[in-house]
């Protein structure tokens, strides 16, 4: 693996609308096609992907636009629920958002006639990640600068509710054991509470702030990954609650940490967005350096494709999708 200089990047789609978020999602969709949505100012848009990489007979990329959703207001965050599938007869979509007027939505749509939203309010402040409960997606927690995090049923109903010490920025759920869930604050606190209990059982803290994003990497749980301030963390919860690795990443402030969905030594982090390029940088726990460098006109958003070492920003009126090769 040789360091690279900056690259544009792998393939590119162009979008109505600036893009400020970009999921795919990380469930299986029943056929061959990977589901992605994206939000802009005014619009979720859900499409179907398909690359060259998973399929021969695909030059490059192929993608198709499944359904615009009419948002009316920006979108700040994307959540897919496993109940999601394409091979359903008809197809079931379902996705949350989060928006700037503090309010989730929950959308539902067969992507031919029949869709439904229904508005969860609850938050006093900007909600700013969401996540559905893996095996059921029965219920969504959200996370707020209002310090809380908030589990909800499908019907707004709240079943949980956690005060924080300052701003909640990130928020999963552990994929096997559902009554798990990790919470990162930004003053640079990591607490993986339980549901049934209501008590944190493990609480991690990182050096700097603000803490701005953090990722539970879901081929290995007991591997924990943030930004605060300008550096990466990784912890190995099984280990110990210090990080066993960190390093300064991003100049300008490090903005958002995903780890890859199929190789557990694999993440990505971005930039601060303002700036005129937005940076993306895709490290491999084995490598001093990254292994990839992109950039994106003010790029936003960042998520890994389910079953490739692939991942995508969002940016002006356009997704782009980086091929990582290991």
């Amino acid at each position: 693996m040789k360091q690279e200089a900056s690259r544009s990047a792998s393939y590119t789609v162009e979008c109505e609308d600036y893009v400020h978020v970009v999921e795919f999602s990380p469930f299986e969709s029943g056929t061959a096609e990977s589901l992605i949505a994206y939000g802009g100012n005014h619009y979720v848009v859900v499409g179907t992907c398909r690359f060259q990489e998973e399929d021969a007979k695909v030059e490059g990329i192929q993608y198709k636009t499944q359904r615009i959703f009419h948002h009316g207001i920006r979108v700040d965050a994307i959540g897919w629920s496993p109940e999601s599938r394409l091979d359903a007869l008809p197809p079931q979509i379902r996705f949350c958002t989060a928006a700037s007027d503090k309010k989730l939505r929950l959308f539902t749509s067969d992507l031919q006639d029949k869709d439904e939203y229904k508005v969860l309010e609850g938050h006093s402040d900007y909600i700013n990640d969401l996540v559905f409960s893996p095996k059921d997606g029965q219920q969504i927690a959200s996370v707020s600068d209002d310090h809380t995090c908030r589990v909800w049923d499908l019907e707004g109903n709240l079943k949980n509710y956690f005060i924080l010490y300052s701003p909640g920025m990130s928020v999963s759920w552990h994929p096997e054991e559902e009554f798990k869930l990790m919470v990162a604050e930004k003053n640079g606190t990591i607490r993986i509470y339980d549901l049934v209990t209501h008590q944190a059982v493990l609480s991690l803290t990182t050096d700097q702030t603000p803490l701005m994003s953090a990722s539970w990497c879901l081929k290995n749980t007991f591997k924990v990954g943030a930004v605060a301030g300008s550096d990466w963390y990784i912890w190995d919860i099984a280990r110990s609650s210090y990080p066993v690795e960190k390093r300064p990443v991003h100049a300008d402030r490090a903005r958002l940490f995903r780890w890859s969905k199929v190789n557990e030594k694999l993440f990505a982090t971005t930039g601060y967005p303002g700036k005129m390029t937005s940076q993306l940088l895709v490290h491999h726990l084995g490598h001093p350096q990254p292994i990839l460098i992109g950039s994106a006109p003010v790029g936003s958003g960042l998520t890994w494709h389910r079953t490739l070492s692939l991942c995508a920003m969002g940016g002006d009126h356009k997704l782009f999708f980086w091929v990582t090769e290991l």
